[in-house]
């Protein structure tokens, strides 16, 4: 009998433990079932000038390097520093709560990697059409992107439709996010990415 009760009080740490991490299965599956839509970009800087400095531009040619001579020095030095704060909306339309304590992400553009981070906080989304916005913070060199003759068209729509452009194309991008999940002091990392694909338009941008 005694052994029986040092078992019993042995497992139930270890069903709490459990518990815990389905729960938060559950609530990161929750965020896979939740819509998605970038709801607003703010502070959008290419080699360090803004955005809206490209609105008018149709093709990388249009850059002249008199005009932007940072921008011609980072395609000469192969570095050009693109940064954004892209506000990602998420509404919930399932009846449990959606969550995360912190996940990394992978930014595509048209299949190519536009940027990699982590977003180290903790994202909860009431059930019921619940929504909020979560900050994804975009500081990465995009020579290799605009250098590209496969990718330069997407890179150079995606400047244009964050700077107002009413003349471009919606830019498709694919947000992969691989969640985190904390069990006591150890953090474990989901299996696989959640893929959110997304266009990008002026109008969608402009909704701020």
């Amino acid at each position: 009998m005694r052994l029986f009760i040092k078992l019993a009080l042995l497992a139930v740490p270890l069903l709490y433990t459990q518990c815990g991490i389905n729960r938060q299965v559950q609530q990161a599956k929750g965020l896979g079932k939740s819509r998605y839509a970038v709801h607003s970009a703010d502070n959008v800087t290419l080699a360090g000038y803004e955005v809206s400095e490209f609105k008018e531009i149709n093709q990388l040619e249009d850059l002249n390097p008199v005009n932007y001579p940072r921008l011609a020095a980072g395609l000469l030095s192969k570095d050009i520093p693109f940064k954004a704060d892209i506000n990602l909306e998420i509404v919930n339309p399932t009846r449990d709560t959606a969550a995360i304590n912190q996940f990394e992400y992978r930014l595509l553009l048209s299949g190519n990697e536009l940027a990699t981070g982590t977003v180290d906080q903790r994202v909860v989304v009431p059930p019921g059409g619940g929504k909020t916005l979560v900050p994804i913070p975009v500081n990465t060199n995009v020579y290799g992107l605009m250098a590209s003759r496969s990718s330069r068209k997407s890179f150079v729509d995606l400047i244009r439709n964050l700077a107002g452009s009413q003349r471009s194309s919606p830019s498709r991008v694919t947000l992969k996010i691989k969640p985190t999940f904390l069990v006591g002091n150890k953090q474990i990392k989901y299996p696989g990415y959640i893929d959110i694909d997304k266009d990008i338009s002026r109008d969608m941008l402009l909704k701020k």
